[in-house]
């Protein structure tokens, strides 16, 4: 029995504590932690990581802050990342492109915790050795220019499409001809020489995916899940002197 119980124990500490900084929308956050449920690949309730998940739908409008119309929500997302940070979590992620403009704030808090949306975005479009890259993503990512640090010009769809396409997705309306109009813009930004897409905007994912786009297709909330789980995972020590 105690040899069982201390097998145990080495499963169970196989993960850092993740913070999810959510709420930019509350649909896109629980598609984003699902990635992480179905990404750990636990056969029992003890072999997944524990999440700790502040989900704010009134975190200041990141396209209002960038327009100069509305206040920054950098400090909200510091709190945010500091009250997450207090509870115990020790890496933290945050499932919306947009707010990444104000990422320096929770970097303040959080260094190195913290893993960002767009680099590993960009990390798995690279992958795909592309000659330019095409994003889907509303006003403020574009206007803020997060993508722009790609090694490969990069060109944005239609942000007012997008956008209007955002919010009826965030008002629940994950419909065909709602997936059918994105991936419209997606082969808009085909035909203008993308030969990679990101879904540069966590709603995207909602209601499109590769089966639609002619060209490798990177869902930026598949990639920060995946970094994520990778930056959590702790090598089983334990687990390797039980077996030697």
């Amino acid at each position: 029995m105690p040899g069982r119980i201390n097998r145990m124990a080495g499963l169970m500490g196989r993960w850092h504590s993740i913070g999810i900084i959510g709420g930019m929308g509350p649909a896109a956050t629980v598609d984003f932690m699902q990635r992480l449920v179905v990404g750990a690949g636990a056969g029992a309730d003890a072999g997944h990581p524990r999440i700790l998940v502040d989900s704010n739908p009134q975190v200041p409008d990141r396209n209002c802050a960038f327009a100069g119309t509305g206040v920054s929500p950098g400090p909200v997302l510091a709190r945010m990342a500091q009250g997450l940070l207090a509870q115990g979590a020790q890496v933290l992620a945050m499932p919306c492109n947009a707010a990444h403009g104000w990422s320096d704030d929770i970097r303040a808090v959080a260094g190195n915790r913290f893993i960002d949306i767009v680099d590993v975005a960009l990390v798995a479009a690279m992958a795909h050795f592309p000659r330019r890259i095409g994003v889907l993503a509303i006003g403020a990512t574009i206007g803020l220019k997060l993508y722009d640090r790609a090694a490969v010009p990069v060109i944005a769809g239609d942000t007012i499409r997008v956008q209007a396409l955002v919010n009826r997705i965030k008002a629940g309306d994950a419909t065909p001809q709602v997936a059918a109009e994105m991936a419209e813009i997606a082969a808009g930004l085909v035909l203008a020489g993308a030969d990679v897409i990101i879904a540069a905007c966590t709603e995207v994912p909602l209601v499109l995916n590769q089966s639609a786009v002619f060209v490798p297709f990177v869902d930026a909330t598949a990639a920060l899940a995946t970094a994520t789980l990778l930056a959590a995972r702790i090598e089983p020590a334990r687990s390797r002197r039980l077996a030697s």
